[in-house]
């Protein structure tokens, strides 16, 4: 028995480097294309995050012909405060049936916007001065749809909590086998996309239920013969994803963590369960004090350490207790399941979203 579980922990670590793919963001400095640029920001209560992104719009090398901030029924002071940076403000319309609030925001901002080219991004992010520039270089070479996977800043305990959720994510979008994905999806934290080919598939209009916009997105662009691609955006692209507390950490990864396996190619599900299971095994393992399991519970914690470089700043110490990172994705995972098999919707930001259909209650 121990001969099988340390092969599992030696197949697991084989498994996360087949998994994890540094393909970051081609980096342009100056100025990038011609065309005008729409940036469209969808926001519900984001007064606290709103600001820096903002601010590093500002900054950026290739100038945005336009920035849409779309208030999404906000109770707090966001609409106010992307007003004082002089940006284009929308008040979403009452949130018709059959719609998510998320996606009713993106389509009313891109009803407003002239640009040629779209970019989404979400109000946590925040760009490098030479973002933009990167993403319209990033969008000539590769034509299409691409997105990009966000650099982790983290500055509170329970935001490193995350860590192991973190890389998870890059692996489905990083995966080698995920060029095989008709289903293939988009981060949606950075998405950039020429007007044409949004128009296309007709836009977050034709996804306007799904809660998990971003995959469906992607999904719809393949289905069309549009290319996806997604890369990571260290030193380009970054966010800090729920600096509002545990609770909304919580609730943030719950919402689609079960749902979300659906669209990824089954080689690469395959793969993370063999990583996750060894890195239980070896967790587990290494408290019996076997030095097998313990020299696998220290490969993990070296082999994440690694991973991390690219992928987030959880410093030295999180991926030694890289334990407190599995229970916490094992209790993310329960949650996402109770909530989406037996609750059947899912709570975020003050609204219920009914799973079976999307749709806000």
């Amino acid at each position: 028995m121990p001969a099988i579980l340390y092969g599992f922990m030696l197949c697991g670590l084989l498994a996360g480097f087949v998994l994890f793919r540094k393909r970051p963001l081609p980096q342009a400095t100056g100025t990038a294309g011609r065309e005008k640029i729409s940036v469209i920001i969808p926001a519900r209560n984001e007064e606290n995050t709103l600001p820096a992104l903002l601010h590093s719009l500002n900054r950026q090398t290739t100038k945005p012909g336009e920035i849409i901030v779309v208030d999404d029924h906000s109770e707090d002071r966001t609409k106010e405060t992307a007003e004082k940076f002089g940006v284009t403000v929308v008040s979403a319309p009452d949130l018709p049936d059959g719609w998510t609030g998320k996606t009713w925001a993106v389509w009313n901002g891109y009803v407003k916007s002239t640009g040629d080219l779209l970019i989404f991004l979400d109000a946590d992010t925040r760009l490098a001065k030479h973002a933009i520039s990167s993403l319209v270089t990033a969008h000539k070479q590769q034509g299409g749809a691409i997105s990009v996977i966000p650099y982790h800043h983290t500055e509170k305990f329970y935001e490193k909590l995350a860590m192991v959720l973190n890389l998870l994510g890059i692996f489905s979008f990083t995966s080698p086998f995920e060029r095989f994905n008709r289903q293939k999806g988009l981060y949606g934290a950075c998405i950039c996309v020429s007007k044409e080919d949004y128009d296309k598939i007709g836009g977050h209009g034709n996804i306007r239920a799904e809660m998990l916009d971003d995959l469906n997105l992607g999904a719809r662009f393949q289905q069309a013969g549009i290319p996806v691609t997604n890369f990571t955006g260290s030193g380009l692209v970054f966010f800090r994803m729920y600096p509002g507390g545990f609770r909304q950490e919580l609730q943030g990864f719950a919402k689609g963590a079960v749902l979300s396996t659906s669209a990824i190619h089954p080689f690469t599900i395959v793969a993370v369960v063999f990583w996750i299971l060894g890195l239980l095994i070896s967790e587990l393992g290494c408290f019996s004090g076997i030095p097998y399991f313990v020299a696998g519970y220290l490969l993990y914690a070296a082999q994440i350490y690694y991973f991390n470089r690219h992928a987030g700043n959880f410093g030295i110490l999180q991926p030694l207790f890289h334990f407190l990172s599995m229970i916490f994705f094992l209790t993310i995972i329960l949650y996402s399941f109770y909530q989406s098999h037996f609750r059947k919707k899912v709570l975020w930001k003050g609204r219920y979203i009914d799973v079976g259909r999307g749709q806000n209650k």
